[in-house]
């Protein structure tokens, strides 16, 4: 079977393992776009925007040089090897293994933040939970360094709890250290919590949260752009970060150290305008190190509580 002929039978008929969630065509292409694309890459982003999902898949496996005035020839080469049956079979087969929700623009739970993404934003999400948090409002990602100290991870879930006594949803995403201790934080108050992953929803990453993500799928919610089955790299937990910020009202910065990863997510919340705060350590912590960059250099706001967290 090749690439025209297997994209064409997404496209005209749902697959078996997908049936129950009624979709759209566009949202199968979307789908099948998790599938075969990477995040982040505004080239399926500028012809999905120019002829739609569907479409655009249907022109990447024709023969022709270009199409909608863009030339495919380097986005055929990244994805026409990843047009293989078997390989998309077995991601829907995952996703309904697992009870993965699509979700899509034309979904209510998709979040209207994404929009902020422009061309790089996800072509869809999956989702295991209470996708309704997925736009739950007022929202705040608390990241921080893997290699969390004592002070960093009381320092979070003391700020935390407060944010959720006051209605906040907390977003992160999943990892060691400040990421888990806020998930962790918002459960034990009761509250509402959404963990944005690299790769698929049926395989919890990192494995030492397992438990904790399983019962965040449960209580919460858990989406990712990649489909079920692919795995966490550097670049898609690059491209991870920016879901994470754009899919909150505001980012706080409770540890990191002057290299964290959690300076990316810091970053990507700063470029897209939503307000950033960073909560001050020890002058002699190197964990501490990352947040007081962001505040001298990138005018994050001072928190040292959680009544300037929640007026973030």
């Amino acid at each position: 079977m090749n690439a025209t002929s297997t994209i064409i039978r997404y496209l005209t008929r749902t697959p078996a393992a997908l049936a129950s969630q009624n979709l759209s065509p566009d949202a199968i292409a979307r789908a099948v776009w998790t599938i075969v694309g990477e995040p982040g890459d505004t080239q399926p982003g500028e012809l999905i925007h120019a002829v739609g999902a569907a479409d655009a898949l249907t022109l990447v496996c024709q023969d022709e040089d270009s199409a909608a005035g863009l030339d495919l020839t380097n986005l055929r080469e990244r994805v026409l090897p990843r047009v293989v049956d078997s390989g998309i079979v077995a991601a829907f087969t995952a996703a309904a293994n697992v009870g993965a929700v699509l979700i899509t623009p034309e979904h209510p739970h998709w979040p209207a933040g994404f929009a902020d993404l422009g061309l790089s934003a996800p072509h869809a999400l999956w989702a295991r939970g209470n996708t309704a948090l997925l736009v739950a409002q007022p929202s705040i990602a608390v990241v921080g360094a893997r290699a969390a100290t004592g002070y960093g991870e009381h320092v979070c879930m003391d700020i935390v709890a407060g944010l959720v006594g006051r209605g906040r949803t907390i977003v992160s995403g999943a990892a060691y250290g400040i990421d888990g201790m806020a998930h962790l934080a918002a459960l034990a108050s009761d509250g509402q919590t959404v963990a944005y992953l690299a790769g698929g929803v049926d395989r919890f990453y990192p494995t030492g949260h397992d438990a904790l993500l399983t019962r965040i799928a449960t209580e919460g919610v858990v989406a990712s752009e990649m489909a079920c089955g692919a795995a966490p790299t550097k670049w898609r937990f690059l491209m991870r970060n920016r879901l994470i910020a754009a899919g909150s009202a505001a980012t706080l910065v409770v540890e990191a150290g002057w290299r964290s990863g959690s300076l990316n997510v810091a970053g990507r919340a700063a470029a897209l305008g939503r307000p950033l705060g960073a909560v001050p350590g020890p002058v002699t912590s190197p964990a501490s190190a990352g947040c007081h960059r962001l505040i001298k250099d990138f005018a994050a706001r001072i928190i040292t509580d959680v009544t300037d967290a929640a007026e973030l």
